[in-house]
């Protein structure tokens, strides 16, 4: 079954818990296992239910971090009740995005292979 395209209303909202959870993860925790996390993606589902965030982290080991944000998806689901004026505040899923590192490595593949001299038969 294809998946359906993503209203306006689930793309503003999706946007909106990627911009308050981020203040949240800034502001409200406090926790010195995570580093400077960045929310890349909010994926929601139709019903509002889940949100799927995806997120990089600089500083920190990621499988601690998804860890911890995992474990404090009720705190900041909690906080974002308060914020947010929507009947149903999905329950947060935290997943890292590796998808950056796999740039960062194909781009020096590319450069590696670029600046070595051509063979000549």
């Amino acid at each position: 079954m294809a998946k359906k395209p993503a209203t306006d209303r689930t793309v503003r909202i999706s946007e909106q818990i990627k911009k308050d959870v981020s203040v949240l993860i800034q502001r409200e925790m406090r926790d010195p296992r995570i580093g400077l996390v960045t929310i890349q993606e909010v994926q929601l589902t139709p019903d509002y239910v889940h949100a799927k965030l995806f997120f990089t982290v600089l500083g920190a080991d990621s499988a601690v971090t998804e860890k911890v944000l995992n474990e404090s998806a009720g705190f900041l689901r909690n906080h974002l009740f308060k914020m947010l004026r929507i009947h149903t505040v999905p329950t947060l899923h935290f997943v890292f995005d590796s998808s950056l590192e796999k740039a960062i490595e194909l781009s020096s593949l590319i450069d590696a292979a670029n600046s070595t001299p051509p063979v000549e038969d």
